[in-house]
């Protein structure tokens, strides 16, 4: 055994603020109705810190780790006495000119590591041990691109909370103590159409999305009577008080295909933040001035879930097995 193997595997399960990674998988399920495949679920569920360790120990380095989300109707279906004050399905969006849809999803599952042969082992596991119970409804491999680049060319992510502001901003607090530690997640599948952002001249482009493509400043478009991606996703309180999430969003594609898209992970401490987000992109500030980003990326998925802390995974996993 190397030295190396002799230390701590040092990514539990459900570590909202795990390490950005070079290499993800999105996976979105659903689970079937029969109590045998509830029953599963738990188990699975429940063992999920020791199969993050047995794949993730065989190379230290690759940081492996995994959360997993519950959606609403899961949540009920687990007999839990009390769920997440904020969490209920996503709702779609319907602005003038795009909308948002809203996509099924009891179970997310997000997988990170530094090399994707570890993200597809612990997937493969994973898979086969929920077995026939669960169905796939989206599967995405997604991939650092460049200096952190979603593949319109511009970095991602920028703007996310880091050192004491993360927590602040991700996780739950004492606002819903029995669920502090947690943390709101929001998926969506964005894919883009590549030609058309290829003819949108770059100034257009740095505009819309509120940064310049090759330095990754950041452009004040405040007095601006349409404003940028960045400004729009930036949401404060009636005080002024500004409210972040934190994002793993990762490219993904296939160009033999023409897909190319951005798969959106949003973690947030209250979802209402992450909605006025999407509902400010959709509809617009002011009502009709809508992300033009949106002219070009258009969404196909939209799910909310809630990432328990493992403790509480494992009480609610206990208590529905009883």
């Amino acid at each position: 055994m190397s030295g190396k193997n002799w230390d701590r595997v040092p990514i539990d399960a459900q570590s909202v603020d795990a390490p950005l990674s070079q290499s993800a998988i999105f996976l979105v399920v659903t689970v079937a109705a029969d109590k045998a495949a509830l029953a599963r679920v738990c188990s699975v569920l429940g063992e999920l810190d020791d199969l993050v360790k047995n794949v993730g120990f065989r190379d230290l380095g690759g940081r492996l780790s995994c959360i997993a989300g519950i959606g609403r109707d899961l949540w009920d279906r687990l007999n839990a006495s009390q769920r997440p004050v904020e969490l209920k399905p996503f709702a779609a969006i319907k602005g003038a000119v795009h909308s948002a849809p809203s996509t099924p999803g009891d179970l997310l599952f997000h997988i990170r590591a530094e090399r994707p042969d570890m993200c597809f082992e612990f997937e493969r596991i994973l898979l086969d041990r929920l077995g026939v119970g669960v169905t796939v409804v989206d599967e995405v491999n997604g991939f650092r691109y460049f200096d952190a680049r979603d593949l319109l060319g511009f970095v991602d992510g920028t703007a996310n909370p880091t050192g004491l502001d993360l927590p602040a901003s991700a996780l739950v607090g004492d606002e819903d103590a029995s669920f502090a530690g947690g943390s709101y997640v929001v998926v969506q599948k964005y894919l883009h159409d590549m030609q058309a952002w290829a003819r949108i001249p770059t100034p257009e482009q740095e505009a819309i999305i509120g940064r310049t493509k090759i330095d990754n400043i950041e452009i004040d478009d405040d007095d601006a009577p349409r404003k940028s991606h960045k400004s729009l996703a930036t949401i404060e309180d009636a005080d002024g008080n500004e409210f972040d999430i934190l994002r793993d969003n990762m490219p993904f594609g296939r160009p033999g295909q023409n897909e190319f898209g951005t798969y959106f992970i949003g973690y947030s401490r209250y979802l209402w933040v992450i909605e006025k987000m999407l509902q400010r992109m959709y509809v617009g500030d002011p009502p009709g001035a809508y992300d033009r980003l949106l002219d070009v990326s258009t969404p196909h998925t939209g799910t909310t879930f809630f990432a328990p802390t493992r403790p509480m995974l494992q009480a609610l996993v206990e208590g529905a097995q009883k």
